[in-house]
């Protein structure tokens, strides 16, 4: 049924940083479509503590966001569900090593869906009911979208990508929509794990010397699309000031 409240989509949003920005905007006050891929256990676990506390206030969209069709029938059934579309966070994202000489056609090709794809069209397909909302995009970026990474090209183009995309759309759907990204720094590790000696090491060149919180992202993404009224093309590092020594 149609809400008075405010609605946003999340993409990736079963585990990781994409659960903690669902739980954060849920508080906030809004209502949610939560996307996921294949996470049907952390998902179903999600929408139930959700669920507990305001019956009614989510909607669950599974997808490859690499499939064509995806991006429209996401944003269609948020409408169909919901009636609006205030907010949308680009948060979904695939990482993973592509090192010179190893680099695959498909290695690029599935991280710039993830990453730099999906974003544009689930933008394009959902600016109509943002429009019409006065809303806001947060994309989920990264510092080594503006940094390179080690032994990760393809990775850092995409998220490079996904900055500019940032940044055009900003212009492309002024005055009516803002756009911004969030940049996080070590917050998370990678799922597959990182070494100890490596952690240390990137702590040590962050200036705040210790690594953040997935609340910390979070709260960026709610201030982006919740309070800052006048602000729109910008990246927000939350990075402990890791960047600085990039």
């Amino acid at each position: 049924m149609p809400t008075d409240r405010p609605v946003v989509l999340v993409t990736g949003a079963a585990k990781r940083i994409g659960a903690v920005i669902a739980r954060r905007l849920h508080a906030a006050g809004f209502d949610l479509a939560l996307h996921h891929r294949r996470s049907d256990a952390e998902m179903a676990a999600l929408v139930a503590e959700l669920e507990a506390l305001r019956k009614g206030s989510t909607r669950v969209l599974q997808a490859e966001l690499a499939d064509d069709a995806a991006p429209a029938t996401m944003v269609q059934a948020v409408q169909d569900h919901f009636g609006r579309l205030d907010a949308l966070v680009n948060n979904a994202s695939s990482f993973w090593p592509t090192p010179l000489g190893q680099a695959t056609p498909a290695d690029w090709d599935a991280l710039f869906a993830a990453n730099a794809r999906a974003p544009f069209f689930l933008a394009q397909a959902a600016a109509p009911l943002l429009r019409a909302a006065g809303g806001a995009i947060v994309n989920l970026g990264d510092i080594y979208g503006e940094r390179p990474l080690a032994g990760h090209t393809i990775y850092c183009m995409a998220k490079a990508a996904l900055l500019m995309l940032t940044q055009s759309l900003a212009r492309e759907l002024g005055p009516e929509v803002r756009v911004n990204a969030v940049a996080p720094g070590a917050v998370l590790w990678p799922e597959e794990g990182k070494a100890e000696n490596e952690k240390q090491a990137m702590l040590a060149s962050t200036a705040l010397k210790r690594a953040g919180e997935p609340d910390d992202v979070a709260e960026a993404v709610r201030w982006l699309i919740q309070d800052a009224r006048y602000t729109t093309g910008q990246v927000i590092r939350v990075d402990g000031g890791r960047s600085l020594n990039l």
